[in-house]
């Protein structure tokens, strides 16, 4: 009976095996449709797979409880992630359980696999939420999802509801209110998106803050000189030169758009390539001498 019923849950539902990556509504109806296995079915499965490494097994006790990791995902959209990203996270937590879990136990295996299903889509929250992870350690984490619970019953928090909160959860009343300033606060983007804002101070963003090394005056003024400073001893320098060679250096490396090569120089001036080499690298160094001088 569980052979049969497994068979019929993977011929029946193998768009459930590649996730909530296409349409979410046909993924849902797919594991809603999914046959929900007997406490012996399971049983059986679970020992095929415990006992003798049926990965067939194995599959089966996924797909028939993904419409668990579902539920479970359900409860985690008040965080603005995206439902189909948050059963995937509980998908892979429930993978994970049915690796370790072992049938002798006596439990069903839903039972056993809620701790993990939770634990995948609460690193994915925390991970996702904000770009500065809000907790970081177990005990914040636990901070972080119980207190939003308590602020989506209690609103703004008083002195006293503080400390009552930090009762119950076991924690400071300085890391309640340190963990509900995190909650409040929201995202900044570090550059400001174009036209966010009707005035200047909307569209202020940490980026703005930065030095900008580049705008010194002193180091700007400092560059144009220099670049005057270069065109000049430049401009002198060629002036030293004889026509032949200035022509030369003009038609070889100051004509952007059709640079000379040296046979069309040597069919100008008739005289071999070599000759216009020669000329040329002469000239440079003649460049180099006056401008350094």
């Amino acid at each position: 009976m569980a052979d049969s019923k497994a068979l019929a849950i993977r011929d029946n539902t193998a768009v459930a095996l590649a996730g909530p990556s296409g349409s979410l509504e046909s993924y849902l109806s797919a594991v809603g449709a999914i046959p929900v296995l007997s406490e012996q079915e399971e049983q059986d499965l679970a020992h095929r797979y415990h006992d003798d490494g049926d990965l067939d097994a194995a599959r089966s006790l996924v797909i028939s409880n993904l419409r668990f990791v579902v539920h479970v995902a359900r409860g985690y959209q008040g965080y603005g992630l995206p439902l189909a990203d948050l059963i995937q996270e509980g998908n892979v937590g429930l993978m994970k359980a049915v690796k370790r879990f072992d049938p002798n136990v006596g439990v069903r295996l839903i039972s056993f696999a809620v701790h993990w299903i939770r634990a995948e889509i609460h690193e994915y929250v925390i991970r996702n939420w904000r770009i500065v992870k809000v907790a970081t350690t177990k005990a914040q984490r636990k901070l972080f999802f119980n207190l939003r619970k308590a602020k989506h019953r209690l609103g703004w928090f008083s002195k006293d509801e503080v400390d009552n909160v930090a009762r119950d959860l076991g924690v400071s009343s300085e890391q309640v209110l340190e963990m509900e300033g995190r909650l409040s606060s929201q995202d900044m983007a570090f550059d400001p998106h174009p036209g966010a804002g009707e005035s200047d101070e909307d569209v202020y963003a940490p980026a703005q803050y930065l030095p900008d090394h580049d705008s010194d005056p002193a180091n700007a003024v400092e560059a144009s000189d220099w670049s005057e400073s270069g065109s000049r001893r430049l401009n002198q320098a060629l002036s030293q030169l004889d026509d032949r060679s200035r022509a030369i250096l003009q038609a070889r490396w100051m004509d952007d758009d059709n640079k000379a090569t040296l046979q069309e120089l040597a069919d100008t001036y008739g005289v071999s390539a070599e000759r216009i080499r020669q000329i040329e690298n002469g000239a440079i160094k003649k460049l180099r001498g006056y401008m350094t001088a």
